[in-house]
């Protein structure tokens, strides 16, 4: 599985965006259990802990197309520094809120400014990809690269900040989120050789990638993934408590990515006979038949194990997903076409997230996974109802080139 891997840093300066990306991102899977984990500490609400954290989710999502078109149009290293630096600052003033036990609506109005400066610097890495190797039959396999990046920052992410929080300070996983976010974003904004020239905008083609009718069905599909994702994390979190293992609950979640990383290099290995959107609607069915066996697990050891294989289907999911949006979005808008998938995940997650911590509480943590599967059968029919909104031209995929 790893030899068509190591054809892909033969570039100039591959291993540093790389390098950068992955320190820069390692916040996109500590920020929402590190945030549940402190608010439900101060709070000892886990509705309001979900809530918090999905107003950061959802400010993510409304800002993150904003900022990727500024890139679009000004270049990466322009954009990131002064959104690095104001992202820090709204973390800060977050965890500040919390220590001092501010009243709860200056959580949420910090929480809306950490969202809103957040980068997709993911969107950025996929972007630099797509420019070094662009119409190459590598791209398929850098894409599935940087999904097994993603995992592997889910993996070590949830259980790092939760040993952080709980054995150490309830702040000192935020602490290292902030950290992270700053040095590898700056690292990367340093990095001008290769980031991606700004292209000129052709004629009547400066409308938003959301109005292209296979970003947009893109778009609802993952916002149904994003809600299964936000609602996993905290339900997983009561899940652990409620047995009494609250310490493993980053372990948990990290045995949820474990499987999409490993599905993610296997995925990327392959050169594929079967068409990007024939991929993309397969992994979506299989998605939902992973997630059917955690609504009865009662045991911790054992919902690691069906946590594992739920993950199965992420990768191939999100590979084939940023596929189709590097083959729809004119090369002028493309980070922010994939920006927007960031967006549709991210406004998932606010709502999943928010969802999860009301039904945790109403009706134990057991049953709320129930619109974890509710919301992947959602993505689903979405999903094969507008199939057809995803034929590609008549040009060969990269995956078969």
């Amino acid at each position: 599985m790893v030899g068509p891997y190591r054809g892909l840093f033969k570039g100039p300066g591959v291993k540093g965006f790389v390098l950068a990306g992955f320190v820069g991102r390692m916040p996109m899977s500590m920020l929402g259990i590190g945030v549940v984990l402190l608010i439900e500490g101060v709070t000892d609400s886990f509705a309001v802990a979900g809530a918090v954290a999905g107003a950061c989710n959802v400010a993510f999502a409304v800002a993150a197309p904003m900022s990727a078109r500024l890139t679009d149009r000004f270049g990466q290293s322009r954009v990131i520094v002064p959104f690095a630096t104001l992202n820090a600052l709204a973390l800060a003033a977050l965890m500040l809120s919390a220590g001092l036990g501010l009243p709860d609506w200056t959580l949420y109005v910090s929480a809306l400014l950490v969202g809103a400066t957040s980068l997709s610097l993911g969107s950025m890495v996929r972007a630099r990809w797509s420019h070094a190797h662009s119409g190459s039959a590598k791209l398929h396999t850098a894409f599935a690269f940087e999904s097994v990046i993603d995992e592997v920052i889910f993996v070590t992410g949830p259980a790092l900040v939760t040993v952080l929080a709980t054995a150490v300070n309830p702040f000192a996983g935020l602490v290292v989120a902030l950290v992270c976010m700053f040095t590898g974003s700056l690292a990367l904004a340093l990095q001008r050789r290769t980031q991606p020239p700004i292209q000129p905008v052709r004629t009547g083609g400066g409308g938003s990638p959301i109005l292209i009718p296979g970003i947009a069905l893109l778009s609802c599909v993952y916002l149904g993934l994003g809600a299964v994702f936000g609602s996993v994390d905290l339900i997983t979190v009561a899940f652990a408590t409620e047995h009494g293992a609250k310490g493993m609950s980053g372990f948990l979640l990290a045995a949820f990515a474990g499987g999409s990383m490993v599905s993610g290099l296997w995925f990327g290995s392959r050169h594929w006979q079967i068409s990007l959107r024939g991929r993309f609607v397969r992994s979506l069915g299989v998605f939902v038949v992973g997630l059917l066996p955690i609504m009865f697990i009662g045991s911790v050891p054992v919902m690691a194990a069906g946590l594992f294989l739920a993950g199965l289907a992420i990768s191939p999911t999100l590979i084939t997903g940023f596929s189709l949006t590097e083959r729809l979005v004119p090369s002028s808008l493309l980070t922010e076409g994939m920006a927007w998938i960031s967006t549709a995940i991210g406004l998932g997650v606010a709502l999943g997230a928010w969802a999860g911590g009301q039904l945790t509480e109403l009706y134990g943590p057991s049953n709320a996974y129930a619109f974890s599967l509710g919301a992947a059968v959602f993505a689903v029919v979405v999903g094969l109802a507008g199939s057809g909104f995803l034929r590609l031209p008549e040009a060969p995929s990269p995956a078969k080139s």
